[in-house]
C-alpha cells in the first residue's frame, strides 16, 4: 500500500493537518487513507481474484461476470495492439452506457493506452475536434453514431474504427468466443473494410478471431489514465489528464464515505453518461474497486426503464442529478406504487445545485439518503460531499473527503485567504487533482497553482463560503456572477434557491442582462410546475420577501424547458447566448 496524504501532489509526503471539518466526519472515517499503489487495469484484475462469478454488469436483462469481464477485457486489448495502439496512445469511445465501454476502458488501461471518451450528444465537429485534439487514431464507437463519424472522417486523424451496436451484448451470444484460446488471426479476417483512410471494423469480429491474451504491458500509478474534456460549457473543451493515481484515489476516498455499503454486496445504477468524470468514478471505478454489480442504463431519459431497472434489481446505490431526481419524484408510475424503489440506501447527487424540495420529496419516497456532493472533472471529480448518516447540511456540499484540504481566497487576485462566511474562491488540494490539461501549459498554470509552501491547489473558480464548522456552500461560479447597481454582487444560485422555494416552480435559472454589461439585471427564466399558474408579479413580491431589492429579478420569462447538459446540468451560457441574439 502506498501512504498518501494533503501535499502528497507528485512531491514529498506531508502529515495531514487537522481541520475543523474533521470532527464532523461520520465515525468510520478516517482524515487520511491509505491507497494501494495500482493501475486501474489491477483493480479489475485483483476484483475478478475475488469475485469471480459475482455479477459485474447488467444490460438489457443479461448478465456478465468479473471473470466474463476479465476476459473479455483480454480480447479487446489484444486487439487494440493488433490496431497498433501501444502504451501512451490515445483511444477514443464514443459510446453509450454499456459493456462495450467498460471494455473500452479498461482494455485501453490494460495495454497502458489513455482512454478519451466522447459524449454521444456530440455532433460530428466537436467528435472531430475532440479526437485530433487528443491524437486518437483508433476509436470504438456507437454503429448510430457512424453518420458523425464519417462527417468527421478528414479532419480526426483516425486510422480505424471500430463499430458495435447496443444489440451485441443484449444477448449472450459472445460468450462462444470466450476461452478458445486462439493464436489471434490476421485483420483481414475480421471483415472489416475501408471508409477513405480510416478501417472500418466491427468489434465482435475482431473479438472473435482475436488473441486470448495481449503482449504484456504495465500502466504505472503516474500514467495518464484518461483525457476528460471539460469547459464545454464555459469556453474551448480542455482535456483534463487523470492519472490512474488520481481516479483509484479518488474511488478508494468515495468508497471510504459511503460507510454503510458492503463490499461485493450492492448493485450501482449507472445511469449518468460514463463519459462524465462523476459516473466514472462513483459508478464503474468505485464499483470495480468494491466488487459492486453495475446495471448499465444506455438512455437514463427513458424514466421507465429506468424506474424497471431500479425495481428489478433492486438498486442500492443511485448516484444522479437533481434532473434525474425530480423526474423520479413526479413520474406517475412512483406516485402509484407501479415501481418499488426501497431498495435505495445512498444516492449522491452532484453537477448541480440540489433543491431541498427535491431532496426531501425522493427521501420521502424511496426511504434513502440522498446528499449533496461536489467535484469538478479536474478533481477526478470529487473533493466535497455531506454525510449519508449523520450531520446532513441541507443546502451545502458538505465536507472536503479525506486527504482534501480546501481553502477560500479572494475573487479578485485569488491570493488572499479568507475566513468563515466569506466569500471567495474555492481551492482545493489532495492526491485527486489531475496532471494539467492536454497540451494546454498556460490554461494549467491558471488552476494549477502552488502557494509559498510548494502546495499544489486547483483554482476551482466557484465562489465558496466556508461555515466556522467546515461545511462548505457554493455560492455560484464566478464567471456567472451578476454584476447589479453600484458594483453589488448577485450570485445566480441565490435568487434560484429562493425561486425553488416557490410551490408553483418546477426549474429555474438566473443570468445577468444585458450581457456582458457593466450594470447588469437579474433575469429569471422559470419552467412551471404542471397546471400550476402565476404571474410575474407574484413571483417578485415572493422574492422580495425573500432576498434584497436589487437581486430580485427585474426579467422573468416562463418557458416549457430549460437548455440542460448531458447529465442535466442547467446550461445558463445558452440562455445568455439566447439573450444576446435577441439584442
Amino acid at each position: 500500500m502506498c501512504h498518501l496524504s494533503l501535499g502528497d501532489d507528485r512531491g514529498g509526503k506531508e502529515t495531514v493537518q487537522t481541520r475543523v471539518w474533521h470532527a464532523h466526519y461520520p465515525p468510520q472515517v478516517p482524515a487520511s487513507l491509505d491507497y494501494p499503489a495500482v493501475s486501474l487495469n489491477d483493480l479489475l484484475m485483483d476484483t475478478a481474484r475475488r469475485y469471480p462469478d459475482k455479477a459485474a454488469l447488467v444490460f438489457a436483462q443479461n448478465t456478465i461476470t468479473y471473470r466474463e469481464l476479465d476476459d473479455l477485457v483480454n480480447r479487446l486489448a489484444a486487439t487494440l495492439q493488433q490496431l497498433g495502439v501501444r502504451k501512451g496512445d490515445r483511444v477514443a469511445l464514443y459510446l453509450p452506457n454499456c459493456p462495450q465501454m467498460v471494455l473500452g476502458y479498461f482494455a485501453v488501461w490494460r495495454i497502458g493506452g489513455i482512454a478519451v471518451p466522447v459524449n454521444i450528444a456530440h455532433v460530428a465537429r466537436e467528435f472531430a475536434y475532440q479526437v485530433h485534439n487528443a491524437g486518437a487514431t483508433v476509436a470504438l464507437c456507437w454503429d448510430a453514431k457512424w453518420e458523425q463519424v464519417q462527417d468527421a472522417a478528414a479532419s480526426s486523424g483516425l486510422r480505424h474504427v471500430v463499430l458495435t451496436g447496443l444489440e451485441e451484448f443484449a444477448s449472450r451470444s459472445w460468450v462462444s468466443f470466450l476461452g478458445v484460446g486462439t493464436q489471434g488471426a490476421p485483420l483481414d479476417q475480421g471483415e472489416g473494410y475501408a471508409h477513405g483512410e480510416i478501417h472500418v471494423h466491427r468489434l465482435q469480429d475482431l473479438l472473435r478471431v482475436a488473441p486470448a491474451q495481449m503482449l504484456p504491458t504495465q500502466a504505472s500509478p503516474e500514467d495518464i489514465a484518461t483525457l476528460l474534456y471539460t469547459g464545454g460549457t464555459t469556453g474551448v473543451p480542455k482535456g483534463a489528464q487523470l492519472t490512474h493515481q488520481n481516479l483509484v484515489a479518488n474511488a478508494v476516498q468515495i468508497a471510504s464515505w459511503l460507510t454503510r455499503l458492503t463490499p461485493g454486496e450492492e448493485t450501482v445504477l449507472t445511469a449518468l453518461p460514463l463519459t462524465h468524470s462523476y459516473s466514472l468514478t462513483m459508478c464503474m471505478n468505485q464499483s470495480v474497486y468494491r466488487g459492486y454489480t453495475q446495471v448499465l442504463i444506455a438512455n437514463p431519459r427513458q424514466l421507465d426503464d429506468l424506474l424497471a431497472a431500479i425495481d428489478a434489481y433492486q438498486i442500492t446505490l443511485f448516484p444522479g442529478v437533481p434532473t434525474m431526481f425530480l423526474a423520479v419524484n413526479q413520474h406517475p408510475g412512483v406516485r402509484t406504487g407501479q415501481y418499488q424503489l426501497r431498495s435505495i440506501k445512498a444516492c449522491i447527487s452532484g453537477a448541480a445545485p440540489l433543491p431541498r424540495e427535491i431532496q426531501q420529496e425522493f427521501q420521502r419516497i424511496t426511504g434513502g439518503v440522498l446528499v449533496e456532493g461536489y467535484g469538478l472533472t479536474e478533481a477526478s471529480p470529487i473533493t466535497h460531499c455531506n454525510p449519508l448518516h449523520g450531520r446532513d447540511r441541507i443546502g451545502t456540499i458538505g465536507l472536503p473527503l479525506p486527504d482534501t484540504d480546501c481553502k477560500i481566497v479572494d475573487s479578485e487576485t485569488e491570493t488572499r485567504s479568507l475566513g468563515p462566511e466569506q466569500p471567495g474562491v474555492l481551492c482545493v488540494s489532495g492526491p485527486q487533482l489531475m496532471a494539467g490539461y492536454w497540451g494546454m501549459s498556460e490554461e494549467t498554470a491558471n488552476v494549477l497553482r502552488r502557494d509559498r509552501t510548494g502546495k499544489l491547489w486547483l483554482h476551482t473558480g466557484d465562489i465558496a463560503v466556508m461555515s466556522v464548522d467546515g461545511y462548505f456552500r457554493i455560492v455560484d461560479r464566478k464567471k456567472d456572477t451578476i454584476i447589479a447597481m453600484g458594483g453589488l454582487k448577485v450570485y445566480p444560485r441565490e435568487v434560484e434557491d429562493v425561486l425553488y422555494e416557490h410551490p408553483a416552480v418546477l426549474e429555474a435559472a438566473v443570468i445577468g442582462v444585458p450581457i456582458g454589461g457593466a450594470d447588469q439585471r437579474v433575469k429569471a427564466f422559470i419552467v412551471l410546475r404542471p397546471e400550476a399558474q402565476v404571474d410575474e408579479e407574484e413571483i417578485r413580491a415572493f422574492c422580495r420577501e425573500r432576498m434584497a431589492p436589487y437581486k430580485v429579478p427585474k426579467y422573468i420569462e416562463f418557458r416549457a424547458s430549460l437548455p440542460k447538459s448531458g447529465v442535466g446540468k442547467v446550461l445558463r451560457r445558452h440562455l445568455a447566448e439566447e439573450e444576446k441574439a435577441r439584442t
